[in-house]
């Protein structure tokens, strides 16, 4: 399977043979998840709600959203209202008010907000849930990257009581999301999308895109502050120290499953997946090499059998020590022939292999074989957890460097803040105008961390200037449709 030169071929394929989603639900943009997809779905979550839970609480809120809610937010519902699936009868009844099926939560959870909130000491609250959300994509839908049923959208929720805080907030999601990413090994750029790309009802959105190997970038995360807006419309207010009653400011920030189709092509190769340590569902497979013949080539003789009852047993052991030692390993003792079984765990992405065979076991060792560039080491048995625990810390940081290395393809070029010369821009193009990298990204420099792995790390993905002249120009230049004053923004072909 060729991932560059026909990604979408490749993808489909992995999301099958690898055993993630299941296409073939009779609702166009729904998908089932397998076992083995679901549970790389839950490792991933379960980073970012570990992240969430130090400030966060987790709530649930419900499905359905009555229409005179959702309709509240004129400027919010505007970017959403083609989108929304209706409710209309409850069996044969038609119902009294029509309930959309939430395309995001802000018009469910603000309206209780304004009930839970009267005073100072309410703020700030900080609050996530994960669930799954609908919109009527009429675009060519994509498993994981563009669906009707979103299954996995985490959304957080946050309300202080100044501008001062919420913008504080902003920046702690920034560093929280730049904490998730690079533990999935993901390379990311970090930009203010331009004034005509923001959230609906937001006064600013920052975006997380990182690139797929076709050279098209994924959004991937999006910040917003939402400042007074929704609080006004939904009449959020709080009692200050002083007695006066205030707006409250608020923020939200969201993240889907596209989070898990950046882990599966960014990372992958021609051979199948290739999943950092830290959410791979199997980090370890044992496989013992067994053989129908003993040393002394009889069919099934004695000698072949017992030798190969000690290499089983060598296995069972090494798997033994690696689960106790935390280790997300499995034993392959099928009948399956051992190049078979390699190219089933290569495919689904398991990071590092064990092998045992009679004459590691005479050398009273064993082999670690890495899937990502599939070195191997000889290692004793009796060493065999730390050597595991060190080969899975180096994979970890092997694959990151490698995804960071590939991660080039973003142009820049000078616009001013016109929506038409940034329309124009998109349709010669035919590209998207993400905005400009935000400060986060520039520590060391104007053109600094714009394709971070680690914060304030390396990488300027590739950043070329429009013409395709390598560039190290300021922020400011001319736009490059009128001419007036622009800022540098960057751009990418998108999904």
């Amino acid at each position: 399977m060729e991932r560059k030169s026909d990604f979408s071929e490749w993808y489909s394929e992995i999301l099958k043979r690898a055993e993630i989603l299941d296409v073939r639900y009779p609702v166009k943009g729904a998908y089932v998840w397998f076992p083995h997809g679901y549970k790389l779905r839950n490792l991933i979550y379960g980073i970012l709600r570990s992240l969430l839970d130090e400030e966060h609480e987790e709530v649930l809120f419900p499905l359905l959203i009555p229409e005179d809610e959702l309709l509240k937010e004129k400027e919010h519902i505007k970017g959403f209202e083609e989108e929304v699936f209706w409710v209309t009868k409850g069996g044969s009844t038609e119902l009294e008010v029509p309930l959309a099926l939430r395309p995001t939560s802000e018009t469910a959870i603000y309206p209780v907000f304004k009930v839970w909130i009267r005073s100072h000491r309410d703020l700030p609250l900080r609050i996530y849930q994960i669930v799954n959300t609908f919109r009527y994509e009429t675009k060519h839908t994509r498993p994981l990257i563009r669906l009707r049923e979103i299954t996995s959208f985490k959304e957080a929720h946050t309300v202080h009581a100044s501008r001062a805080e919420a913008e504080e907030q902003v920046k702690k999601a920034v560093t929280l999301y730049k904490e998730f990413f690079d533990r999935l090994a993901v390379p990311y750029l970090v930009t203010r999308r331009p004034e005509w790309d923001k959230f609906p009802g937001a006064d600013y959105t920052l975006a997380f895109d990182t690139l797929l190997p076709d050279g098209r970038a994924l959004q991937v995360a999006t910040i917003h502050l939402l400042g007074e807006s929704f609080a006004r419309t939904f009449e959020i207010k709080f009692e200050d120290r002083d007695g006066s009653l205030k707006f409250v400011n608020q923020t939200c920030y969201g993240i889907s499953e596209r989070c898990v189709a950046a882990v599966i092509s960014v990372h992958g190769d021609e051979r199948g997946l290739v999943l950092p340590p830290e959410v791979a569902p199997v980090q370890v497979v044992v496989v013992p090499i067994l053989y129908s013949r003993g040393r002394s080539g009889a069919e099934g003789g004695a000698e072949g059998g017992a030798e190969a009852e000690e290499v089983l047993q060598a296995g069972v052991g090494v798997v033994k020590e690696l689960k106790e030692a935390g280790v997300r390993v499995l034993l392959d003792d099928s009948d399956e022939r051992p190049g078979a079984k390699y190219f089933k765990w290569e495919l689904k992405g398991v990071p590092l292999r064990v092998e045992v065979g009679p004459r590691d076991l005479r050398a009273k060792s064993c082999e670690l074989v890495c899937r990502h560039d599939f070195s191997r080491t000889q290692v004793p048995l009796a060493e065999v957890v730390s050597e595991v625990k060190r080969a899975l810390s180096e994979i970890q940081d092997q694959i990151h460097e490698r995804a960071k290395t590939a991660f080039r393809g973003f142009s820049s070029v000078f616009l001013c803040e016109q929506e038409r010369c940034g329309r124009e821009v998109e349709e010669r193009l035919g590209v998207s105008v993400l905005g400009e990298a935000v400060a986060e990204n520039r520590e060391g420099g104007e053109r600094g961390a714009v394709a971070e792995g680690k914060s304030g790390e390396s990488g300027e993905g590739g950043e070329r200037e429009e013409g395709g002249r390598e560039g190290k120009g300021g922020s400011e230049g001319k736009c490059v449709i009128c001419a007036r004053g622009g800022k540098r923004v960057y751009i990418a072909r998108s999904y």
